[in-house]
């Protein structure tokens, strides 16, 4: 993808490369360099564009201030005080590009954003307050296709040994902005990347910073992590630098934690089994792969072990559940996301057994929510796997059979072929608690299958009670 001229200017690595970027891309140059202002393609989209990915998200940085910005894109919308001025795609949807004036930054007093910033006056400048090497290349335009890769720090020496490195000194650069520090492991977890030593040990040194950090940030970095190709990778590094015990440190408890006993299949102990079944949770959805993570959080709090040497953690998916709801709470998970972690790891020990009744499979049904159910038998997988135990069983593939097959008959009265319309026309009463009573006695019946959900057959039946 890109070609093998390369040159050295000072302490400049520069590279000539060729790459297709999108129409608009070249545009927003162009009006750029048409009014002789500098301006570079950076961040992600030059790493991408190094490993051969495709990349949707071009960022740009220019010596143009923001005011000057606006002027060549009138419809631009500037709303902050770190230069950036945002321009809408083309395309409906696509995230906006990005384009920032170079700027330095003085202070940081909270950890969290600089006290002060002024524009910059050179490219230099502007990569040195970057986070990481990989992150601190850009790209200048010399023809349609033809790009100069501008490496101050050493990013693509980084990028092919496949380490992630902070620009300068990394203490600084997490005491700049303590999410830096998150932001490594999740690159790490996103591209399989290494953290370098110093930049690893600096996040040791520093993890009590992250509780500056607006709780918000740091689940969105979360989220990523769990996102990524690498989540399992990605929250044992969160572990071995200090950011587990300060950002989940109920988790953090769970290590240690024996479960191995007579009689018991756990192999590990419930910190690493937690990890485990987030390595074998075959859903991608981060709050599914979150509950697969947590699901056990509550067992440090209920554990017993009997004079036999026995290990019981009994009742303790109720635990859990409480303890993913302060976490829900504590992180600002929004309501949908809050609801669906605390009901699948709340509902997570459900029994899987051939002698079970309709009714408690039902039960099960409306307890996790139709919708969860996938993702409760992804869950269940990884924590299978997790545990040391096979990925199914005749059990398990039987009880999905029959989960599918209850779910053919109403679960509510909602659900029936006849309404309160057709029951107050048949009786020829009006509307009051009668309609529900008759409504609910036929629901009875068609839930312990003596008659069928069937319209004619529920009206004949209306027809017989009486008034």
């Amino acid at each position: 993808m890109y070609s093998i001229l390369t040159v050295f200017q000072y302490n400049v690595f520069m590279e000539t490369v060729k790459i297709d970027t999108p129409k608009e891309v070249h545009t927003i140059i162009d009006k750029f360099e048409n009014k002789k202002y500098e301006i570079y393609i950076v961040g992600g989209a030059v790493r991408d564009v190094l490993m051969g990915k495709l990349t949707y998200d071009w960022d740009f940085t220019t010596n143009a201030t923001p005011e000057e910005i606006l002027k060549l894109f009138p419809d631009g919308f500037y709303d902050n005080l770190f230069g950036t001025v945002g321009i809408a795609a083309a395309e409906e949807g696509a995230r906006p590009y990005e384009i920032t004036t170079f700027r330095t930054e003085q202070g940081y007093s909270d950890n969290r954003r600089p006290d002060s910033v002024t524009w910059g006056k050179s490219l230099e400048e502007d990569m040195k307050r970057r986070d990481f090497t990989i992150n601190a290349m850009a790209l200048k335009r010399q023809e349609a296709s033809s790009f100069t890769l501008i490496d101050h720090y050493g990013g693509q020496k980084d990028l092919k040994a496949k380490l992630i490195r902070a620009v300068g000194d990394p203490n600084e650069r997490f005491s700049e902005d303590a999410l830096r520090m998150i932001r490594a492991v999740r690159i790490a977890s996103e591209i399989g990347f290494t953290i370098e030593d110093d930049t690893l040990d600096a996040i040791k040194a520093n993890s009590a910073l992250i509780n500056k950090i607006a709780k918000e940030r740091v689940r969105e970095e979360l989220y990523k992590i769990l996102k990524s190709p690498y989540p399992y990778e990605g929250m044992l590094i969160f572990r071995n630098v200090g950011l587990m015990e300060e950002i989940l440190p109920e988790l953090e408890k769970c290590f240690g934690v024996e479960q191995k006993s007579p009689g018991r299949h756990h192999i590990y102990d419930v910190g690493t089994h937690s990890l485990m079944s987030l390595k074998f949770c075959k859903s991608t959805d981060p709050i599914v792969r979150f509950a697969a993570l947590i699901h056990d959080i509550g067992k440090p709090s209920t554990y017993k072990k009997t004079t036999s040497g026995i290990i019981t953690f009994y009742n303790h998916e109720m635990a859990s559940a409480k303890i993913a709801e302060r976490i829900a709470d504590r992180l600002r998970f929004s309501s949908q996301d809050k609801e669906k972690l605390i009901t699948l790891v709340r509902w997570h020990q459900f029994t899987v057994d051939e002698r079970q009744t309709d009714s408690a499979l039902r039960r099960f049904v409306r307890n996790v929510g139709v919708d969860n159910i996938p993702d409760m038998l992804d869950l269940r997988v990884g924590d299978r796997l997790g545990g040391g135990a096979r990925e199914t069983s005749w059990r398990l593939e039987e009880f999905k059979k029959r989960i599918v097959e209850v779910q053919k008959e109403p679960f509510a009265i909602k659900d029936l072929k006849v309404n309160g319309k057709d029951v107050m026309e048949i009786l020829k009463i009006k509307p009051g608690p009668r309609v529900g009573e008759v409504l609910q006695k036929i629901f009875d019946k068609v839930e312990a299958k003596e008659i069928p959900n069937e319209k004619e057959v529920l009206l004949e039946e209306i027809k017989n009670l009486t008034s």
